[in-house]
């Protein structure tokens, strides 16, 4: 059997699953796909040519390598394919985008055919994707007075891979389509529990919201040729959640348009927009593909004669329609007015946040990548050529006010900006360059990752960045067909880009399945650190992070950079006392309830959440930093004292020094790095030559929020309210309700401690309230199962050490063996305590799952539909999120408890304790400090 009649019989299992060809990236494919179009005579020849001109991945695959050589050859006269002559094989290699195409265009350009040479640069003046192995050879051309090279640098100083590209429309006609109301989590757009497939583009796409949606979309491509679907969260904000480039990619499949005739099922520029606008993390997406985002402001709030809103009778504001919307209606974008119209041209809504002049540019340039490496290529070539380069791109926004105070993201964006005016203070609004500290990858988005760093050409990290990481826990719990084979490929790619890999290629580590954003929180080592990951919840407890999509994180391993506005702050800080039977996840959820009662809109949404906790260490303060996600807030800053900041970089180095140990550092010893990092920044704040971040007094600010401690009196819970009768309210994570709301009647079925929002504090706290009810009533009995995941394996190793781990197996039921990790995913569940595996577990929600129709309570941070638990036909699945305590005490009752009952359960119990701005007592016995 060859690799051709392989790829054959592959083929067939596809069409029978209503799929095309997958697209080829391996090169010895392509290397027989050659042999046989070669071979005059070869019945797969006809075949072999379509596969090889459009079914053939670009960038860096080692497809990619043959097919670009291969088309030299026939530019070079020593192959002659008739299908293909040298100007087909030129535009080709232009489509090729980066890596072996342009070596062999370099190679090309740089020779001695003066014909072929003009030819190659006519191809090579536009492209952008060059690197810096790519740069050294036209720079030392030029150097060698080669007149081609100076004829393509002088194109780059003049951007015209930039300018000679088609102007945006004056005008975008649209259909709309109404995906659903209310919120749409990027989870309707991209599943996660179809993340497995989100590689392979046609087959990730059948999952986008319902194969009845993705007919009705057809039908309405059918019905208004010539007009892009428009996709439409109304009465709420769309792609909240997660970044979640899967789900942009799958609504430019069904809506967008394709980006090369030679590249099958990568779309661009989709057009979305919400009654309540863009959630900010899934903006950037849509910006990764030049995509249009809008916000609508199609519905309102009906006012009183005081301009307060008035409310129905659950306590919701009342909207009023100020026009439609609903699928089916023409609408139209003048790009050019910035405006929104009807088919007629009556305005509708003023949408120039949607076309700044940046956003424009990703538009025309069919994505930010290619905007982000022009600029890059602009600059090298300026300075080779040793002139100024003329100021084609957009300029830089600089917001710089005088006398006015820097927040603390403000000081952070100003230390790291690249690029801006020397000696300029920015602040809030300004369009910035900055360095990025630290980068992590997820294994559900990694592979896409890996894609978009082969599609940009990029072999290696960036040596300014100064730890990236690649995980392996969203898919930890169930060692299936899927996991073994995306896995091991994705962790052998990163590990040769650089990154430090949860899975050792070689086997020679133990692998670790640890909760992503607790190695990046213990990696940051400077609160001065900017930090993108691939997830939503990265939400460091140092430093300032962002939540980011594939291609994003792709761009900041490859570049060591990010551009984005400096983001407004919100400021919070607390008063009162923390009373000693509530739990910190219960101020988490208090925070949210009492800022909307204060401001009644969410004043967190895209901002940044300053949020000043003082004596926290950075495992506990990020239970609140983890939730920012969920409140809707572009990132968050933790402001601590300079002890518990010294506390937390102790702590962070303990836990490095645990992964050096373990073998998982690498050649150009990148943990060890950190480590000297984080000894530098300790040394800084001792000496008093650098403090722990703090923002300026005169810093302002667009709102604040005071917690009063003492309002919280009982446990909270956020609430799915999945019968509202307003569809638009339903899994928000905004209605937020105390224990008492339920009674101590509502049934639980499943609950769940895990996920990013415990630590060790929270295992402890299990350990301890199952030694307290057997002391009390002679034996532990569950009436609902308890599903307990530690997040990382370190945590795991100090509960070994300081007893009680053996406490949490006494109880259970089932105890994860890593010798033997399931290959099933668990979807049933019998009445016992389960200890799962270090990782995401339920919370991810792509491999383990409740059963349909459960109630499950979680300390985990989504209840989105279907994401735990899934709907049965006869009852709605719910995710109620709460604290530890609550979770396991509903477990052992089966039900939510009544605050009396959890009062008792909690008595002697040290649960997380908070009184900033004041130390931790020494007589603490809290296992949080």
């Amino acid at each position: 059997m060859s690799l051709y009649t392989d790829y054959l019989a592959e083929i067939e299992t596809r069409k029978a699953e209503g799929l095309h060809p997958k697209p080829i990236d391996d090169g010895a494919l392509v290397a027989e796909l050659i042999a046989q179009i070669e071979d005059a005579d070869n019945a797969y020849r006809k075949d072999s040519l379509e596969f090889f001109i459009y079914n053939t991945l670009p960038g860096t695959t080692s497809a990619a390598g043959v097919k670009a050589e291969f088309l030299k050859k026939i530019i070079l006269g020593e192959a002659v394919v008739a299908e293909i002559p040298p100007a087909f094989a030129f535009e080709l290699l232009s489509h090729m985008k980066g890596g072996p195409s342009v070596a062999v265009l370099l190679d090309l350009a740089l020779g001695d055919d003066a014909v072929i040479a003009a030819q190659a640069a006519e191809v090579l003046k536009t492209q952008v994707f060059l690197y810096e192995a790519d740069t050294a050879r036209l720079a030392d051309a030029y150097k060698a007075g080669n007149a081609v090279a100076k004829e393509i640098l002088e194109s780059y100083v003049q951007a015209e891979f930039f300018t000679k590209l088609p102007e945006l429309d004056d005008v975008v006609e649209v259909v709309t389509y109404v995906a659903a109301e209310g919120d749409i989590s990027t989870d309707l757009l991209s599943p996660g529990n179809q993340a497995h497939s989100r590689s392979d583009r046609e087959l990730h796409g059948k999952c986008m919201i319902s194969e009845t949606a993705q007919k009705e979309i057809e039908a309405l491509k059918l019905q208004h040729p010539g007009k892009r679907v428009m996709l439409i969260a109304e009465k709420g904000t769309m792609g909240v959640g997660s970044s979640r480039m899967s789900g942009v990619n799958n609504v430019a499949l069904w809506t967008g348009k394709q980006a090369s005739p030679y590249v099958p099922f990568v779309n661009i520029a989709p057009v979305v927009a919400g009654t309540n606008g863009i959630s900010p993390i899934f903006l950037t997406t849509v910006g990764v593909t030049g995509g249009i985002g809008l916000d609508l402001k199609n519905w309102v709030k009906k006012l009183d004669e005081n301009g307060k809103p008035i409310l129905n009778n659950e306590g919701n504001p009342i909207l009023d329609q100020k026009y439609s919307v609903e699928t089916g209606t023409v609408l139209k974008i003048d790009t050019k007015a910035k405006k929104l119209t009807s088919e007629d041209g009556e305005e509708l809504a003023d949408v120039s946040s949607a076309f700044t002049p940046q956003k424009v540019e990703f538009m025309k340039a069919g994505g930010s990548y290619a905007v982000v490496f022009g600029k890059m290529l602009q600059t090298f070539a300026a300075e080779t050529l040793g002139v100024k380069a003329p100021l084609v791109f957009a300029p830089n926004k600089e917001v710089s006010h005088e006398g006015q105070g820097l927040t603390a993201v403000e000081k952070i964006f100003n230390r790291n900006a690249r690029g801006t005016t020397p000696g300029k203070t920015l602040h809030a609004g300004s369009d910035v360059r900055v360095k990025v500290n630290i980068v992590g990858s997820q294994d559900t988005t990694g592979l896409m990752t890996s894609q978009e760093l082969e599609a940009m050409a990029a072999t290696v990290i960036s040596p300014s960045v100064d730890g990236a990481y690649q995980s392996g826990c969203h898919t930890a719990s169930v060692w299936d067909k899927k996991a073994q084979a995306n896995i091991p490929r994705l962790m052998k790619f990163m590990n040769n880009f650089g990154l430090i890999t949860a899975r050792d290629p070689k086997g020679e580590y133990h692998a670790m399945t640890d909760v992503i954003h607790k190695v990046l929180n213990d990696i940051t080592v400077d609160d001065w650190d900017i930090i993108i990951g691939g997830d939503s919840h990265t939400r460091m407890s140092k430093g300032v992070a962002f939540g980011a999509d594939s291609g994003t994180v792709a761009l900041a391993l490859a570049t060591g950079e990010a551009t984005m506005p400096i983001p407004e702050s919100v400021k919070v800080t607390f008063k009162g006392k923390m009373a000693d039977h509530m739990d910190f996840r219960d101020v988490v959820h208090a925070t949210q309830a009492q800022m909307l009662q204060q401001h009644g809109d969410n004043v967190f949404q895209g901002r940044v959440i300053e949020v000043h906790i003082g004596t926290l260490l950075a495992d506990q303060a990020f239970t609140f930093t983890d939730w920012t996600a969920e409140m809707k807030a572009k990132a968050s800053i933790c402001i601590s004292n300079d002890e518990t900041l010294i506390g937390s970089l102790e702590l962070a180095k303990h836990r490095i020094q645990v992964m050096i140990d373990k073998g998982m550092d690498n050649a150009a010893g990148t943990l060890a790095g950190l480590i000297a990092k984080a000894d530098k920044r300790i040394a800084e704040i001792r000496s008093g030559e650098k403090p722990a971040l703090t923002p300026d007094d005169n810093a302002k600010y667009v709102a604040e929020v005071v917690v009063d401690l003492d309002q919280i009196v009982e446990p909270m819970i956020a609430d799915p309210d999945v019968n509202n009768a307003d569809p638009s309210r339903r899994y928000t994570h905004d209605t937020i309700r105390p224990i008492s709301y339920y009674g101590a009647e509502k049934k639980v079925d499943l609950g769940f401690v895990g996920s990013c929002m415990v630590h060790k504090g929270d295992m402890k706290i299990v350990a301890q309230m199952l030694k307290n009810i057997e002391k009390s009533q002679g034996k532990v009995e569950f009436k609902a199962p308890l599903v307990v995941a530690a997040p990382t394996y370190n945590i795991i190793d100090e509960l070994k050490a300081e007893g009680d781990w053996e406490i949490l197996q006494k109880y259970s039921g089932f105890e994860f063996d890593d010798l033997f990790p399931k290959t099933q995913n668990r979807t049933e569940y019998e009445n016992i305590l389960y200890l799962e595996r270090p990782g995401c577990n339920l919370c991810m929600g792509n491999q383990e799952k409740a059963a349909k129709g459960d109630t499950v309570l979680a300390t985990s941070t989504r209840l989105f539909q279907g994401r735990v638990v899934e709907d049965a036909a006869d009852k709605k699945g719910e995710s109620l999120l709460a604290s530890t305590p609550v979770v396991v005490l509903s477990a052992i009752l089966g039900r939510t408890p009544s605050a009396d009952e959890y009062k008792s359960a909690v008595e002697g119990i040290d649960l997380t304790k908070f009184a900033p701005p004041v130390q931790a007592p020494a007589t603490s016995r809290s296992a949080h400090f």
